[in-house]
């Protein structure tokens, strides 16, 4: 098929866990379709890297542009059917440069990431079939956000009126998919329940490149204290707010059940409150770090207290193929289908992250367990190879080619 791969961002470095999943599904599409990545560059970042998808796309094209001023209350966004969140991407460069690709190429089908684009194929290039990959659901994230967050009277009725609209958009694209790509059964079993009965839903979770994720890719050794690790964009509201649960109502009985403690907080742009930490005795906030294999290594446990959903867990995931064990709630592993006390330890409250944090600490036997069994589960089910196998199979499923292509021979897998 030729698909038109059409991305709000180039997904390189490979620094945040969304980038690893659209980089390396793109790469899978690429294996057995003629792929053409149509990809927007805000204030042309990232547009360095076009070598890196030249050597698999069969053609790259960037879009530099600017988001536009977020609209003000009345009369734009009162009148506008968009929910803001999409609205701040309608953008008349990019919507001429997909209607300048559209017609150099006839597509089979446009493989939209994430739901802020799909505007620009709702009325206009219906005939082509519509397959719509989620990073998370938007209308999910956002309400589980809300629940979470402080605000005031005007903003509560400010997120209403966005919430409304995008539970809104979220059915009207349902009705224009060909299938939508969700990266676990909660994203699926939400899309069921509050969107759509019946559009076409696949699930892929996410991944890891084992090539590069595994023990052996880094000479680090353990710590000699007991160590734990948070891997992610310290900027991002999901971790921000999963390190302040930890703080405020773990950190302290962990301690005092584990003193010699130590704590790295490893991830690119934190914010304030995140380097505020590093005050604490014994917790070392890095910010962005060339390699995070080391600091995986030196680790003895991964903790992932995340309680809003949505997103990727690239860190679970990464963590497990580089045999480190991995303490998570329930919302922060959605998606893996990982067991309990075999190849990771869940827990929901403070209390028993407390627990099963200080259990795993103060018992070898129990981390090589973990250890063995989480290595064993993402060689079996969750390697980008596996899963980009199986995208390639629901294209096959859900998508009838239009038009007829030779097949790409510019991509060689290794």
């Amino acid at each position: 098929m030729r698909i038109l791969a059409f991305y709000p961002y180039l997904p390189y470095p490979l620094n945040r866990g969304a980038y690893h999943r659209a980089f390396h599904l793109l790469k899978a599409l690429a294996q057995e379709h003629q792929v053409d990545l149509l990809a927007l560059a805000e204030n042309n970042e990232g547009a360095e890297h076009r070598g890196v998808f030249e050597e698999f796309c069969e053609s790259v094209t960037i879009v530099p542009f600017q988001h536009p001023a977020w609209q003000r209350l009345f009369p734009g966004r009162l009148f506008n059917s968009l929910p803001a969140s999409v609205a701040h991407w309608s953008i008349d460069s990019v919507r001429a440069a997909l209607n300048a690709q559209m017609q150099k190429q006839n597509y089979d089908a446009i493989h939209v990431l994430d739901l802020v684009l799909a505007q620009y194929v709702c009325d206009e290039h219906k005939e082509i079939p519509l397959v719509l990959d989620r990073t998370r659901v938007d209308l999910q994230y956002q309400l589980m956000e809300h629940k979470r967050m402080r605000f005031s009277i005007k903003n509560r009725l400010l997120n209403y009126e966005h919430y409304l609209k995008v539970w809104g958009f979220e059915k009207l694209i349902a009705r224009r998919c060909a299938l939508q790509v969700v990266c676990g059964v909660d994203d699926k079993d939400f899309v069921r329940k509050w969107i759509s009965k019946s559009v076409p839903i696949e699930i892929i979770a996410n991944g890891v490149d084992l090539e590069y994720f595994n023990p052996e890719s880094s000479q680090e050794k353990r710590a000699e204290r007991p160590s734990i690790l948070f891997c992610g964009a310290m900027d991002y509201t999901p971790n921000v707010d999963a390190l302040r649960w930890y703080f405020s109502e773990i950190h302290t009985e962990l301690k005092r059940k584990v003193p010699e403690l130590e704590v790295m907080l490893v991830g690119k742009d934190p914010v304030a409150e995140v380097r505020n930490y590093s005050h604490s005795p014994g917790v070392l906030v890095t910010g962005s770090v060339p390699d995070v294999r080391p600091y995986y290594k030196r680790a003895w446990l991964q903790v992932v207290p995340l309680r809003i959903g949505g997103g990727t867990r690239l860190k679970i995931v990464e963590s497990l193929g580089m045999r480190t064990p991995v303490v998570s709630t329930r919302i922060g592993a959605q998606g893996l289908d990982l067991t309990h006390d075999h190849d990771i330890l869940y827990a929901d409250e403070a209390t028993e992250f407390v627990a099963q944090t200080a259990r795993a600490l103060q018992s070898s036997e129990l981390r090589e367990k973990l250890e063995e069994h989480g290595l064993e589960s993402v060689r079996q089910r969750l390697s980008w190879v596996k899963l980009g196998s199986d995208l390639n199979k629901a294209y096959s499923r859900h998508v009838t080619p239009r038009v007829s292509a030779a097949p790409s021979n510019r991509f060689v897998h290794a």
